[in-house]
């Protein structure tokens, strides 16, 4: 961005070629390319205003709605909140300044999509939503450079991935606070160390999130967020049957055929069949990194009874790494897990799903004993 005085300048040596009546519009686009601000935002809050400046008596001038589309002349920060001065495509052309939280840029809509194109062959992990307004960011750390935008509180999205951070100091109204300087040791963490006790996961890392965002929330598709901020959005179906020791990270509906979302519950259907991959509180890392999952479940409904049963369950912890993919149609179905072996090279196993007579059945792989590593539950 130029300063003030630049465009000040600018718009003196324009003027002494210009007629008088398109002194202003000529002026202001001209300086736009001059100095690259030429670009284009689409509206990402329900409604949003443009005003006549950023001040906080500026009177309104234009009710936009989302997915609107906006020409970005200027950029302004001001009382730490950013302001983009825009033109609107309504009869009038009108432009004002708009508050940068309410739109997205076309730059930064490229960026999201570069992201989405990571994942863009794998099923999704889990379903999430915010407790709390966060920022989406292009990648898993606190970063001013890296925020693509605000998500509001209550915004829904799948889970495509996730990354274990170790814990950091974060700055005062980002998007966590409570979190102990860099350098400070933990009471309990030391305290664990001594007695010779595993360190636990949510100690030692923070979790962020790779999500996909559906049009209706965002025109963004992907971006990081913050694990503190999300809350897990477990069927309520199946969250009976998590443990408190042991909690389900990665879950997939067996029996969805391709019809919807294979990690949220419809509530006008009837209970189905899951497959899914659970998590205990201890870390245990192999080389640096953690698993994403050490146990599998899966769950069947038996519509006669009404009421779920445990079709298959590991009997011992294992060190797998996502995805989790289901296959197949109708009563036929595999998933398959990346799990490693005991000689620390990471295999792919695949479980076939199947019926027999009324009752869900699963083949487990033959050397499945053979990748646990902690017997027993």
């Amino acid at each position: 961005m130029r300063s003030k005085a630049a465009f000040i300048v600018l718009a003196i040596v324009i003027a002494a070629t210009q007629p008088a009546c398109s002194l202003l519009d000529s002026t202001v686009n001209t300086f736009s390319k001059a100095v690259g601000l030429s670009d284009t935002a689409i509206v990402i809050a329900k409604t949003a205003q443009i005003r006549t400046s950023y001040a906080v008596v500026a009177a309104d001038l234009l009710e936009v709605k989302r997915g609107d589309r906006l020409e970005v002349l200027d950029q302004m920060e001001f009382e730490k909140v950013v302001w983009y001065r825009v033109r609107a495509r309504d009869e009038e052309n009108t432009e004002g300044w708009i508050e940068a939280q309410n739109v997205i840029t076309n730059e930064v809509m490229e960026k999201s999509q570069k992201l989405a194109e990571q994942f863009k062959e794998l099923p999704p992990q889990a379903a999430g939503k915010l407790r709390a307004a966060s920022n989406l960011r292009l990648g898993p750390e606190m970063n001013a450079e890296n925020v693509l935008f605000r998500l509001s509180n209550g915004s829904n999205f799948e889970i495509m991935d996730w990354n274990f951070v170790p814990k950091q100091q974060i700055a005062e109204g980002d998007d966590a606070s409570g979190v102990r300087p860099s350098g400070e040791v933990d009471e309990d963490i030391a305290a664990a160390k001594e007695a010779n006790e595993p360190e636990k996961l949510d100690e030692k890392y923070d979790i962020w999130y790779l999500v996909k965002l559906d049009p209706s929330v965002s025109p963004a598709p992907a971006g990081w967020l913050f694990g503190r901020q999300v809350e897990l959005d477990i069927p309520s179906e199946i969250s009976f049957f998590q443990q408190n020791n042991r909690k389900f990270v990665t879950w997939q509906r067996l029996d969805s055929d391709g019809q919807g979302s294979t990690v949220t519950a419809d509530r006008n259907a009837t209970p189905g069949n899951w497959v899914i991959l659970t998590r205990t509180n201890v870390s245990k890392p192999v080389d640096g990194e953690e698993p994403d999952f050490d146990g599998i479940l899966v769950l069947a409904f038996d519509k006669y009874n009404q009421s779920f049963y445990t079709v298959w369950r590991s009997t011992g912890e294992v060190w797998g790494t996502l995805p989790l993919r289901v296959e197949g149609s109708g009563d036929n179905k595999t998933f398959s897990i990346r799990i490693r072996h005991p000689e620390g090279r990471m295999d792919e196993k695949r479980f076939v799903v199947f019926r027999d007579r009324n009752r869900v059945r699963v083949t487990q792989p033959e050397d499945i004993a053979q990748y646990y590593t902690t017997q027993g539950r």
